[in-house]
């Protein structure tokens, strides 16, 4: 009897560490979730579509905890003699970029260069920091060690986003109002921030009330709540902040699924803030803006005077 129960342990050992490293690889953005996505919008369709730009990656090593950057950028930059708009991105908890390195591509065939790195832990934005300091240092050295750079005079620091979910929706709060470049930002995404009270507890405080550029706020709604932060709480993350401002919920869906479910609009507005694209503006601003009125979304609200 004892070995057979023995037995019936190790199985069930072995069938659990299989489970935890098939959960462990997972996606955490489908690959096909482009395809898969309902719109609710002829603009939120356009845009969550892949971008004209066909997409090179580079990865380079690094000392700091969070191993490498990753670096997601048109293949164009490398032959051409203009700049780009770039991204950065902040992570979940737990979800370094290339769990879901197929957003990060959608964002650069776009026309962006897109950089995050593995970190796991972005509250404070460390991660988008140093990305900044490695474009800076690629952006004005034509060589660097036996590296010749393929970014040098390329990166528009004109026009620089941030985007982040869960954890990274905290970090990028904070990237835009309590690190070293947070003057460089010139727009933000925050996708699921964890809510004030809850950030708190965890020691990943942020202050809302400092942000000083235009944000989109996009939390999900999935039959009830986003967990990690419910409408009223999201809610009162949109009312400490005083700059242009813009305020979602996704219907049906989960907090997990709010990291690229919306990826339509994620896009639209960082063509419409960092490139200037009328067509994009128009899910935000006007007459009828698109996203006031998809019938996938609720709670939307708006500072912006159209």
């Amino acid at each position: 009897m004892l070995k057979i129960i023995g037995i019936a342990l190790l199985v069930i050992i072995v069938i659990g560490a299989i489970a935890l490293k098939i959960l462990g690889n997972r996606p955490a953005a489908p690959k096909d979730y482009q395809q898969t996505t309902e719109t609710g919008g002829a603009i939120e369709a356009k845009y969550i579509a892949n971008g004209p730009y066909q997409v090179s990656t580079r990865e380079d090593a690094t000392l700091l905890d969070f191993g490498k950057f990753i670096v997601y950028y048109p293949s164009e930059l490398e032959t051409s003699g203009r700049q780009y708009p770039v991204i950065v991105i902040c992570n979940g908890s737990g979800t370094p970029l290339s769990k879901y390195s197929t957003v990060a591509e959608h964002y650069a065939s776009w026309g962006f260069i897109v950089i995050g790195t593995e970190e796991s832990n972005a509250w404070n934005a460390f991660g988008a920091e140093m990305s900044l300091r490695y474009l800076e240092r690629w952006n004005e050295n034509v060589q660097i060690e036996d590296a010749v750079s393929i970014f040098y005079q390329k990166v528009d620091f004109d026009n620089v986003g941030i985007v982040g979910h869960s954890q990274g929706g905290v970090g990028v709060i904070n990237a835009i109002t309590d690190t070293k470049h947070k003057d460089v930002y010139k727009t933000a995404v925050s996708l699921s921030p964890t809510n004030k009270e809850l950030a708190h507890n965890l020691f990943w405080d942020y202050d809302a009330s400092l942000i000083d550029i235009p944000i989109l706020l996009i939390a999900g709604e999935g039959g009830g709540d986003d967990w990690v932060v419910t409408g009223e709480q999201l809610q009162a993350i949109y009312d400490d902040i005083g700059s242009n401002k813009m305020m979602v919920r996704r219907l049906s869906t989960a907090h997990n699924e709010v990291l690229y479910m919306p990826d339509g609009y994620i896009t639209a507005w960082f063509l419409w803030q960092l490139q200037g694209d009328e067509e994009a503006a128009n899910a935000f601003i006007g007459d009828a803006p698109e996203i006031m009125t998809n019938p996938l979304y609720q709670d939307q609200a708006c500072s912006f005077s159209n």
